[in-house]
């Protein structure tokens, strides 16, 4: 099946093309939580011998069963002639009032990476907007995918298949690979069929492509196209080392310039989705994080110009109450070496709620290591929240003045609330109300107070605005 759905964002006078892959892939039985990665212990290895001939065939056929292919159907509307947007015209032609819906078919690629739950590592973009999914495996056998959750900040999704006779790839630890290793992208191209391409790693820690939300990305120049989405990308233990992602190139084929995202990341956010169908992110209280340059370097004396300063503590949050200053310059998280903001975000993102951070700083010249835990939105920025009897069922807080932006942050919403009902959620952030900028729970109610018959909310979700449009009565309980 080719890919029809093919991303493209413009990189300069290259394309980012995020991709669509079928793939293959046998293996052992996987280590999947994060905990467990940190034990596996590189090894060196070399190709082994076919003959006389040295060859990676044993490598593929490790690997090849636990690689699949992904098919998934959406639905959209049907475009039409711009004189049908008039009802008058729909009628005489006698096109129904609602729009056709079409099926969109796409293809893209999945690792087995749990056999005895039929768990599948893919892309969110491969399965976003999909009214149904279909795993296809090597043997040819089909199943049905639920999918278990998805996360569009680092592009991996978790899906669940029947657990009949599968095998799954052995994770590897990526953040022991190195610039040169070699490795293998295994995937369905153009859907011409299961291919196995090879290269080496060129960079890692590829980070402010503006991929994704989170970015840590491997570059190889494995050769990977459009038809290899959430694939597998794999070292010469025949082990997982990371999930085929997106490539530049100036048409949307391959130039050799790959990205994969690592399995230590990937497995993470798989940890989560497992538990919560979601990744749940929280914070320290730090924002506005910089990277350093010669000059911070030579000020603090450290030994290469790596590192992430922290620009502003947020009043009251867990970096303010662990002793974080302004200007601290985080140098490590948790023993992984800091060497920009990108690496910090990252594991402040990655951190489940809950769990601490161990921060290694340099302050004025001077090394310490400080403990700071990582807590829900709400608390990392030391937010008060407050009831609003006008918008029952919901919690909102003003933001911090330090993040000198405007808006109402939504702490909660219960379940079947009037609030729920008309469409807020927890974590959206409130611009406008009428029309009116709010900047405060107090805002909101006078805006709600002074409305009329109807009360519209402007807002913030994630990447998307939206607008709410409710009754009066339903936003006061009455």
């Amino acid at each position: 099946m080719l890919p029809n759905t093919i991303t493209t964002k413009k990189l300069g006078a290259l394309f980012l093309s995020v991709l669509g892959l079928v793939a293959c892939s046998d293996a052992q039985q996987p280590t999947p939580h994060a905990t467990q990665l940190a034990q596996a212990a590189p090894k060196q290895s070399t190709p082994v011998l076919n003959g006389n001939m040295p060859s990676l065939a044993p490598v593929v056929s490790q690997t090849a069963a636990g690689v699949v292919n992904i098919s998934t159907l959406t639905r959209g509307a049907e475009s039409d002639n711009p004189m049908f947007a008039d009802p008058f015209f729909r009628r005489f032609f006698g096109v129904p009032d609602r729009p056709q819906q079409r099926e969109a078919q796409a293809s893209g690629s999945g690792v087995i990476v749990d056999a005895a739950k039929g768990y599948v590592l893919t892309n969110h973009h491969v399965i976003k907007g999909a009214t149904k999914v279909v795993v296809t495996l090597r043997d040819r056998r089909e199943f049905a995918a639920k999918i278990v959750g998805s996360d569009p900040a680092t592009d991996i999704a978790l899906l669940q298949i029947p657990p009949e006779k599968l095998t799954a790839v052995k994770i590897g630890e990526s953040d022991a690979l190195l610039v040169g290793d070699y490795v293998l992208a295994i995937g369905n191209p153009f859907g011409v069929g299961q291919t196995v391409t090879s290269g080496i790693v060129s960079a890692l820690g590829r980070a402010g492509l503006n991929i994704e939300g989170y970015e840590d990305f491997i570059q190889t120049d494995a050769s990977i196209n459009p038809g290899n989405s959430g694939g597998a990308l794999i070292n010469l233990r025949g082990e997982l080392i990371g999930i085929n992602t997106a490539i530049i190139g100036p048409s949307g084929g391959n130039v050799g310039i790959g990205f994969a995202v690592p399995t230590n990341m990937a497995m993470r956010v798989m940890d989560q989705l497992a538990k919560f169908g979601e990744v749940k992110r929280g914070g320290i209280g730090i924002a506005a994080v910089g990277e350093v340059n010669q000059e911070i370097a030579k000020e603090n004396k450290l030994p290469a110009i790596e590192g992430a300063v922290i620009n502003t503590v947020i009043g009251g949050s867990p970096a303010d109450k662990a002793g974080l200053k302004k200007g601290d310059i985080v140098t490590a998280v948790n023993g992984r070496p800091v060497r920009t903001g990108y690496d910090l975000r990252n594991q402040q993102a990655l951190t489940p709620i809950g769990q601490a951070l161990d921060l290694a700083i340099t302050r004025d010249g001077r090394t310490r290591n400080v403990r700071v835990n990582v807590e829900t939105p709400a608390r990392a920025q030391g937010l008060r929240p407050e009831r609003v009897s006008e918008l029952p069922g919901t919690e909102l807080a003003s933001i911090p003045k330090e993040l000198n932006r405007r808006g109402v942050y939504v702490l909660e919403v219960e379940k079947d609330s009037e609030a729920f009902q008309i469409g807020l959620r927890e974590n959206d952030v409130l611009l406008g109300v009428n029309g009116r900028y709010v900047n405060s729970p107090q805002d909101v109610r006078n805006a709600i107070r002074d409305a009329s018959r109807f009360v519209v909310f402007n807002l913030v979700r994630g990447d998307s605005r939206i607008d709410l449009r409710a009754r009066k009565s339903a936003t006061q309980g009455t």
